[in-house]
């Protein structure tokens, strides 16, 4: 076989496809493995260039083949997508792939520690069992409602209507339905259980880890946020700025300019869409009282929001949140509520 320099490996549950070529971009390779012969087959040829789809088990997947001496890259999926040539199918995004991972300009995605995934699986677990106890509160009430019996929304509400089920005390609920419905009680009980406990091991990391106690030390942003920025990002240091960490979280205008003319609209919502809400509802915490000239950038939020709606403005927040989070990872510093801070954030009516 003559020498491999490049590979583009699409991944999949069992099925991997392998697309290879030489220095020249002359095809070497092109070939279907099993999952159990696919690093047998990496650990026979010489190191080499191996490109990668960012997608589920990818992170696995590039540290085991890693271990063998392959440089392996990882590669946003969107970016991949250009090189794709018509048809669809396992053969076609392998050679996109290779292609992809050759371009000199191309992004590539940071490879993740085996810690930073334990804590995502921790937030990704934690925020499902939220998920689900809405689903069963709101399904709770709805049924209630059915009855004539109504309660008001939120956790208040839910634990009003759970103390009325409990006492039986209100005859419209036929007993029959009371039964049926103190089941999705039992649940509910069950997943704040749960998620309490998620909640203690959450704590328990962060008061171990010192970039996530100064992170947590930035108005609006907690323990849940500072180790949710932790295992995303880990040190930040693949941003090149504090801007590009904004941006790549969506926080900042789309925009649609041409002609030397900037046109920008509402936030473009790329990245992390779970860690960019926590970062707007952390925001929306400063909006009340004495918080306002305390959150970042001091009064500057409290003139802010006499000029643009309370959305807008909290977006904006949001926005100069992250980019005081991304300084205080990359430069190991403390957070200083005094500090100069640039209040040059654009943002329109329509951003958020």
């Amino acid at each position: 076989m003559e020498k491999i320099s490049t590979i583009g490996l699409d991944i999949a549950k069992r099925v991997f496809q392998v697309h290879g070529v030489d220095d020249q971009g002359r095809v070497v390779v092109r070939k279907k493995l099993s999952r159990n012969e696919l690093l047998e087959w990496f650990g026979k040829i010489a190191p080499c260039v191996v490109g990668i789809e960012a997608c589920a088990t990818s992170t696995y997947w590039a540290r085991e083949i890693g271990k063998l001496g392959h440089n392996v890259r990882l590669i946003p999926p969107s970016y991949v997508k250009p090189y794709v040539r018509r048809q669809k199918n396992d053969r076609v995004d392998a050679e996109a792939i290779c292609e992809a991972v050759g371009r000199p300009a191309m992004r590539f995605v940071t490879l993740k520690t085996i810690e930073q995934q334990a804590i995502q699986v921790l937030h990704r677990s934690r925020s499902l069992l939220i998920t689900q106890r809405i689903q069963h509160v709101n399904a709770l009430r709805a049924h209630m409602a059915e009855f004539g019996v109504i309660f008001p929304q939120g956790m208040a509400g839910a634990t009003l209507a759970i103390k009325t089920l409990k006492e039986g005390n209100d005859k419209s609920i036929p007993a029959f339905a009371r039964n049926v419905l103190l089941s999705l009680v039992s649940q509910l009980e069950q997943l704040k259980q749960e998620i309490n406990k998620l909640d203690q091991q959450m704590i328990a990391w962060h008061k171990t880890n010192a970039d996530s106690q100064r992170l947590a030390s930035i108005p609006g942003i907690g323990h849940v946020t500072a180790s949710a920025v932790l295992a995303a990002i880990g040190d930040g240091k693949q941003f090149k700025s504090a801007r590009e960490f904004a941006a790549w979280l969506g926080l900042v205008p789309r925009q649609n300019s041409s002609g030397g003319k900037d046109c920008l609209g509402h936030i473009s919502k790329k990245g992390d869409p779970y860690l960019r809400r926590l970062f707007v509802t952390g925001a929306t915490t400063q909006l009340r009282g004495r918080r306002r000239d305390n959150a970042v950038g001091g009064t500057w939020f409290s003139s802010l929001l006499q000029r643009k709606t309370p959305r807008v403005a909290t977006v904006a927040l949001a926005n100069k949140m992250a980019r005081v989070a991304w300084a205080l990872l990359t430069k190991s510093e403390a957070y200083r509520p005094t500090a100069s801070l640039p209040t040059n954030i654009c943002f329109t009516e329509a951003a958020a």
